[in-house]
């Protein structure tokens, strides 16, 4: 293709995948949402009318990630060898928006952990596989930034849930003869529902057979995650369906970030109690809900522009180091002192401590780049492990003495032990990357020539193929 007609092409694919793949972000405030407002249901009445004590909260809290663990490696095995991922994520999505509308109907402790459960189970399905979907389609150099814009749901989830909370609880006390929490499961689930229907019609698919794209577009599409590490994004015909998870197991990289994951995770467990934290500076419910949205606005931001210098340099570790240490000033702050004033401001510089949460992600999928049934397993294995953080944390806020200082305490040295293990997955890609150096070869290989599936792939020669295979350079 003419260089000058590939720009055209090129501009014209990003221009239409970056629209379709908002929708992403949408999908990522329904699924926080219908995770999160436990929270906000909790200051209107959720744990007295179930009548659930603090340990037996925390549990409801808990459990659902205990379903989102064990799913989510299956899950991105699935979407990974199927067709339409598009129809796969509008499927799940449907599921745990019911799920999330029946939550309002339950009247005792059993019955919230059991549906609880079952909302982890299947939401477990979304975010590896946005993830890796994502990762079909944009190159190293532009996943952090999209990422980020992704994350942004996330973020913007914890404004929304506080805005939508005070909305609901203030409004809808008494209405029908329900209480106002039972209220918030409903209407957050029949939007979840409503957004899940368009799901199928948007989201791309594969770079191979995506609807709404041109033959041009599409080529281009294969040609640029061919040049991003020289090797063609797909899997080898003879590799069978566990043959990721196999790979995965036998790579180191993976247990160190599974555990700095899992330490950043516990790190960030304040925000499934963030309107509590905020209810800490001793303002009524409405206001504190409503004060619980500008800090995450501000990190959404924050998480964007820290993205997009991580993928303009091309750099990672301090990407994600420099945000954690945003959040230690706020956890310390938090810790010393009891000023209304300092205390807001420490919860916007511990909400900008997700910055570097959304490049670590990044991180995952250009240090696994191929195959991609194991980049799919490596994204899926990481976060269903690091989820274990989430059920500490669970627990980790329920040291009220003198402001949650124990707590602050306990998430202080988890990020301590991120940062350690960050410069440790560092210290292994420069020593990856060294290898490379001394033309040792590239790990990810293990199956048929490259050069030969590269040149089938894109019609260059093999020596072509091969070339740009050693200009491959692990991301640190």
């Amino acid at each position: 293709m003419d260089p000058e007609r590939r720009r055209v092409v090129e501009k014209s694919l990003k221009r239409k995948l970056d629209t379709r793949c908002s929708l992403f972000v949408l999908i990522y405030i329904m699924n926080y949402l219908d995770r999160n407002n436990m929270a906000a249901a909790r200051l209107k009445g959720l744990q007295a009318d179930l009548q659930l004590d603090n340990t037996q909260y925390a549990t409801c809290l808990s459990i659902l990630y205990v379903g989102y663990i064990l799913m989510q490696v299956p899950s991105n095995i699935f979407i990974n060898r199927i067709a339409r991922p598009s129809l796969y994520i509008s499927i799940v999505m449907t599921l745990w928006g019911l799920i999330s509308t029946l939550t309002g109907i339950v009247n005792d402790f059993k019955s919230m952990v059991v549906t609880r459960f079952f909302l982890g189970f299947v939401e477990a399905a979304f975010l590896p596989g946005a993830l890796l979907i994502l990762s079909k389609w944009y190159t190293r150099k532009e996943l952090t930034t999209r990422n980020a814009i992704l994350f942004c749901g996330n973020l913007i989830s914890n404004a929304f849930s506080a805005l939508i909370g005070a909305g609901v609880l203030s409004n809808m006390q008494g209405v029908l003869g329900h209480p106002a929490w039972r209220w918030l499961f409903w209407i957050e689930g029949a939007i979840t529902m409503a957004v899940a229907l368009s799901a199928v019609f948007i989201l791309p698919d594969l770079p191979t057979n995506t609807r709404g794209f041109t033959e041009e577009e599409l080529m281009v599409a294969q040609i640029r995650m061919t040049e991003d590490v020289g090797e063609a994004d797909t899997d080898s015909a003879e590799q069978g369906v566990f043959g990721g998870l196999m790979m995965v197991v036998k790579d180191v990289k993976v247990y160190v970030m599974m555990l700095t994951f899992t330490a950043y995770v516990v790190g960030l467990s304040f925000n499934a109690f963030f309107p509590t934290l905020t209810a800490t500076l001793n303002f009524d419910y409405v206001p504190t809900l409503l004060m619980s949205a500008p800090p995450w606005v501000f990190a959404c931001l924050f998480s964007l522009a820290n993205a997009w210098h991580s993928d303009r340099h091309e750099e990672k570790f301090w990407h994600i180091v420099g945000p954690i240490c945003v959040g230690l000033v706020g956890f310390v702050i938090s810790m010393a002192t009891s000023n209304v004033a300092a205390r807001y401001v420490a919860l916007f510089l511990q909400a900008s401590s997700y910055a570097g949460f959304i490049v670590f992600y990044s991180w995952i999928s250009s240090s696994f780049p191929r195959p991609p049934a194991k980049r799919a397993v490596a994204l899926a294995m990481i976060n269903a492990f690091s989820q274990l953080g989430n059920i500490a944390g669970s627990y980790v806020w329920d040291l009220k003495e003198d402001g949650f200082r124990k707590s602050y305490g306990i998430v202080t040295a988890m990020f301590g032990v991120t940062i350690f293990g960050c410069w440790i997955i560092r210290m292994m890609l420069v020593s990856l990357n060294k290898k490379l150096d001394n033309g040792e070869g590239v790990a990810w290989t293990t199956h048929q020539d490259v050069g030969a599936q590269t040149a089938r792939a894109e019609g260059r020669s093999s020596n072509e193929a091969m070339r740009l295979k050693t200009q491959f350079r692990y991301l640190i």
